[in-house]
């Protein structure tokens, strides 16, 4: 069998997120909704799915670094991976969906009872001053739900699940191996009751036993002001629901932010282009710039230079994680007229000879390029 950390593309040295972060990766690659009909990339699917349950269990893993595969059960000895996606049909589509026990958001084999739902992934775009001000968005996630039915126990009406004679109840099994140290116990999930301690000798029809039903929902996300592209929002028990009962994971919500297409952000300001001429910036005058809080009279004395900027203190992004908002940075900008009419220009003309500046003769090269395209 591959090495477990070549499994998943990462080093001894890794840490606990980047092993994380690796898994998500290739369980993306190789899910079985995304290579439909490919047996070997299923295959592969579990075997990644297997490494991630050595290596994000910090004694799991020490185990494995000093003996290997028999350290921690190996392939004959530790949980069936082929048993991930359950024993077919609906099982086979929950699974595909919600990533089985090995998943890094529902729970791994061991614990007794039914498995928590895995936790889901969603992107809300949101716009500019949604994010500013907070707002109720709505977002779309396909996801599991407790069966109706048979009201989450998986089993047909008039009757319950019955104890695993496996496992009498435990969800656990334990094995004994002889190794080069001694005998070695391992515990893993009952492959019979998938850890469950329980199984179901009439399954409900609705839901074939899974006690879930795959579906579309729509929540009302409250995003709090302040927000930016990369905030993620963590709604507790909005996730999937767990096979058999078992609890809800959560619903991450991933925030992207739309541009504007006047503001700029840096941390909590916001930052806004004042354009004015040169006659403005030389003379002096009075702008009202619209805001997002509404309009703000700006007042540019003579002489002002580009670049000048005008701070509007607490106009800001309110501070996320703490009390205030950022300012409203506002930076002139001197837009130099590139279309003159002659009489511009000989204002102009006469308004640098005042002044002593050098411009460039009337009969120079620009003149004579002028006068070939009138």
């Amino acid at each position: 069998m591959a090495d477990y950390y070549d499994l998943l593309g990462v080093t001894r040295n890794s840490s606990a997120d980047d092993i994380k972060k690796a898994y998500r990766k290739r369980a993306r690659e190789l899910h079985p909704d995304a290579n439909p009909g490919d047996a070997a990339a299923e295959e592969k699917f579990k075997l990644v799915a297997r490494a991630y349950e050595v290596l994000s269990d910090p004694d799991q893993r020490s185990k494995y670094d000093r003996f290997g595969e028999a350290g921690v059960g190996g392939a004959a000895g530790g949980p069936n991976v082929g048993d991930m996606f359950g024993g077919g049909g609906l099982g086979d589509l929950f699974d595909a969906f919600f990533g089985g026990q090995a998943s890094p958001f529902g729970a791994r084999g061991g614990p007794v009872g039914p498995p928590r739902g895995q936790d889901l992934e969603v992107v809300a775009d949101v716009a500019f001053e949604q994010a500013v001000f907070g707002a109720t968005v709505s977002i779309a996630v396909r996801t599991a739900i407790r069966c109706d039915d048979c009201g989450g126990t998986g089993a047909a009406e008039g009757t319950k699940p019955v104890t695993c004679a496996d496992c009498n109840g435990r969800g656990q099994v334990q094995r004994v191996r002889n190794s080069m140290l001694g005998q070695m116990v391992t515990t893993s999930a009952c492959p019979r009751c998938g850890g469950a301690g329980q199984v179901i000798a009439s399954p409900c029809s609705v839901c074939r036993g899974e006690g879930r039903n795959v579906t579309d929902k729509t929540y009302q996300v409250d995003v709090p002001a302040g927000v930016d592209t990369g905030s993620t929002l963590r709604l507790t028990g909005r996730g999937a629901a767990g096979p058999r009962g078992g609890g809800a994971g959560d619903l991450y919500v991933h925030i992207r932010v739309a541009p504007h297409e006047r503001f700029t952000r840096e941390g909590d300001d916001l930052v806004v282009a004042l354009p004015v001429s040169i006659a403005q910036a030389s003379l002096g005058t009075k702008f009202l710039l619209s805001t997002l809080d509404g309009d703000e009279e700006i007042v540019v004395a003579a002489g002002t230079q580009p670049g000048r900027e005008f701070v509007l203190r607490q106009r800001g992004v309110p501070k996320l994680q703490g009390r205030g908002r950022g300012d409203l940075r506002v930076q002139v900008r001197v837009d130099v007229p590139t279309k003159l009419t002659d009489a511009e220009v000989d204002l102009l003309r006469r308004f640098a000879e005042g002044r002593g500046e050098t411009i460039a003769s009337e009969h120079g090269l620009f003149s004579r390029i002028k006068s070939a395209f009138s």
